[in-house]
């Protein structure tokens, strides 16, 4: 058999024209070949399960485990011991010999989460192509005796392809000996620009009707939570309604042909205990046509009243991952056709297609040693928003090569492309080695580049450095009407917790921001005190000059100058933006008090309190964020932080006060408000949105900026010194 399974990668390798690659390509071929079986599981429901809450009942969940390492975690349903999941996952598994590890826990929200029983499913003893129900019965090692319920699956096991493992080593074997050949097997012969999803799916929530009262007050405050897969929404929360209306936007991928199901739950936000479920829904994808809007009135179940939903599918969208040696730009003709997609002249032609990045991953250098051996299995992550995808594992290596070509759709061009670096550990989670945050106006087409790798919170260097090559292209119109509209949200991720260090962080920057002001209120203050007379004297004149000829005009005149003032003084070489390097000192300065809370008890106390009242305390702390970010997102406009954005403001003000000067004010109030209250008539389905604070949310914050900075370089040591080309 084995002899055969060589004799057949053989064959293929020879009809296709591979060429055998030497021992360090060769490993990365073919161990990304994937999984050999595909394990299909449905979980259905629970029997009987263990009390773990006060009322007498669980909200249980499962987990699945392979190999130490989690696969799958369901949805959890509230108050029910016998609850109906009706979840499906598939997994693709190398090796039957792991078996699946089943546990179920009694969600706790803000404590740590009851453990109600486990229970192994063997994959050897499966048979293969066959769906067969089975019932896991739960236990706990520590009381065997104690009854915990059990658990009914549906399982088919099929054979992916076939078993290369063994052919592989011997292969291997030989290339040891050998070591002679040194051509590369290019991604690209076997699949060439995989479409890794097969379209978006965008939901605009809209209203919910006839909620479930569960306040005292005869209201609830409801929020809804979006499921597909691994993807995660969450929405704002409406308080004391029993209609709210969201008309929030969010997009999905969709990674199966016939599309599969949305799952919709509804919940009412209860500050310092646990919300209460009030109804969930699901969307069934597959009778919807695409390129079509469809108005859904989704029933909830488990609860009272229906949600109002438009759901619009569209085709794929243009993200690939393809070898070094095959991508789009470097063929002047596709070139030239993605240059004439995004010219001046397709401006008004699909606003949300704003541009295209392509990102070569050439090589690290120097990473940190995550394994006991001394080396580490890194792999790269790109991410652009929701986008994301991975290279392969290069095994046993401090100095990978991956040369991967990825390809993204730019939906706004004030979003920042994220490169991480990882190991991979077959027994836990992924390893952390080092991150880069880009934004896509920073970037320099064509420009192969050495960034260096930041911490996990891009606030201090870690070891290492990773190559790049990028070129974007992009609409600057497309560009700057997108700026007007809402940003993409991010999926949901971890919960926000109570952290000392970013409470002092952001009451500080919001100190600083008060400060400006009142230093400006001083300094204001000093030309009526007569402090300096030249000083008074001038602002006196000015003062009398200004309200003497003030016309409403002025005003967006006025907030030109000092975007001009600014921009002559970086002309000339100046730094206008020292409160950036006053903010990374910050920072250094909290890491190390930080590190000192850690060791001091009476400090891990005053935290331990903190969490006590984490509710509060988490909306203390965004709101301190949202007050410092949005002053420093003004200064930072001023400032010329973002070119395109201060050009972008420049255009805005000449534009109103043109507009203010030739038309007389009560003509352009009388429009804005006609414009307010038709809206809703004119398209009753339209997503709000306030220009102003879209606009800032595409501006970066002191933070950001320090995150997004570069780090200096030192490649003295580099073990490949290499130069830097230059193509563009």
């Amino acid at each position: 058999f084995l002899s055969l399974s060589l004799s057949l990668v053989l064959l293929c390798v020879s009809l296709q024209g591979i060429n055998i690659v030497e021992p360090s390509n060769a490993e990365t071929a073919l161990v990304t070949n994937p999984g050999m079986y595909q394990l299909d599981i449905i979980l259905k429901k629970g029997h009987n399960l263990a009390i773990r809450d006060r009322g007498g009942t669980s909200d249980p969940y499962v987990k699945f485990k392979i190999g130490g390492k989690e696969v799958f975690r369901s949805r959890t349903i509230n108050k029910n011991l016998n609850p109906v999941w009706d979840e499906k996952v598939s997994l693709l598994v190398d090796s039957l010999r792991e078996p699946l590890y089943v546990k179920v826990f009694d969600y706790d929200f803000g404590l740590q989460d009851d453990f109600m029983g486990s229970a192994y499913l063997y994959l050897e003893s499966l048979e293969h192509q066959r769906n067969l129900d089975v019932t896991l019965d739960l236990e706990d090692p520590q009381y065997p005796d104690h009854d915990l319920g059990t658990l009914d699956l549906a399982v088919t096991l099929s054979p992916k392809e076939g078993d290369f493992r063994e052919a592989t080593m011997l292969l291997r074997r030989s290339w040891k000996r050998s070591n002679k050949l040194h051509s590369s097997m290019r991604l690209s012969d076997v699949h060439r620009k995989a479409q890794l999803w097969r379209g978006i799916v965008s939901i605009s929530l809209i209203e919910a009707r006839d909620l479930q009262p569960m306040d005292a007050n005869g209201f609830s405050d409801p929020y809804v939570k979006f499921r597909l897969g691994h993807q995660k929404y969450k929405s704002k929360t409406i308080p004391k309604t029993l209609n709210p209306q969201w008309r929030e936007q969010f997009d999905f991928h969709l990674y199966e042909e016939q599309g599969g199901f949305i799952d919709i739950t509804v919940w009412d936000k209860d500050a310092g205990k646990k919300d209460d479920f009030m109804g969930r829904c699901s969307v069934d994808l597959s009778p919807l046509s695409k390129e079509h809007t469809h108005k859904l009135d989704v029933p909830l179940e488990e609860g009272e009243g229906m949600l109002v939903l438009l759901v619009t599918l569209t085709g794929a969208a243009a993200v690939s991952i393809s070898d070094l040696s095959v991508n789009i730009l470097d063929d002047p003709h596709e070139r030239h056709q993605i240059l004439q997609r995004y010219s001046v002249l397709r401006s008004f032609h699909n606003l949300k297609d704003v541009g295209m990045v392509q990102v070569k991953v050439i090589r690290a250098e120097r990473l940190m040693a995550a394994d006991v051996t001394g080396k580490s299995d890194p792999f790269c992550v790109v991410e652009l928003s929701n986008d994301r995808l991975q290279t392969h594992t290069v095994y046993k290596n401090l100095n990978p090569e991956w040369n991967k070509v990825f390809t993204f759709n730019v939906k706004d061009i004030h979003s920042v492309l994220e490169v991480t670096v990882y190991d991979e550990d077959r027994d836990r989670s992924a390893d952390f080695l080092g991150k880069v945050a880009i934004p896509l106006l920073n970037i320099q087409n064509g420009e192969r580049k050495a960034y260096a790798l930041k911490s996990k919170e891009l606030t201090g260097p870690t070891k290492g450095v990773i190559f790049l090559e990028i070129d974007v292209i992009f609409n600057a119109v497309k560009a700057g009407l997108r700026t007007l509209i809402p940003i993409e949200q991010k999926y949901i991720e971890d919960e926000p917790r109570v952290s000392k260090q970013l409470l002092l962080q952001n009451f500080n920057r919001v100190r600083r921001c008060i400060l400006f002001l009142i230093n400006a209120g001083c300094y204001i203050n000093s030309c009526f005190e007569w402090h300096s007379p030249q000083r008074s004297i001038c602002a006196f004149l000015l003062f009398v000059l200004v309200v003497w000829n003030f016309e409403l005009y002025m005003i967006p005149l006025a907030l030109l100058l000092p975007l001009a003032w600014n921009y002559i003084l970086v002309a000339s070489g100046k730094d206008t933006r020292q409160d950036v390097q006053a903010m990374e000192d910050l920072l250094e300065d909290e890491d190390e008090d930080y590190e000192k809370d850690d060791k001091d008890p009476e400090r891990k106390g005053f935290i331990n309190k903190l969490y006590a009242i984490q509710d509060v305390c988490i909306s203390v702390q965004n709101a301190l964020d949202e007050v410092a970010s949005y002053g420093e997102r003004i200064k930072n406009t001023f400032n010329w932080t973002v070119p395109f954005l201060s050009w972008l403001a420049i255009v805005a003000l000449c534009v109103a006060t043109v507009l203010i000067y030739y038309i007389p004010l009560r003509y352009i109030v009388l429009a804005w408000g006609v414009n307010k209250f038709t809206k809703k008539l004119r398209d009753p389905y339209t997503i709000d949105n306030n220009e102003l604070l879209d606009f800032l949310s595409r501006v970066p914050s002191d933070i950001q900026v320090v995150q997004y900075r570069e780090l200096k370089l030192d490649l003295s040591h580099s073990p490949n010194k290499r130069k830097k080309n230059n193509p563009g």
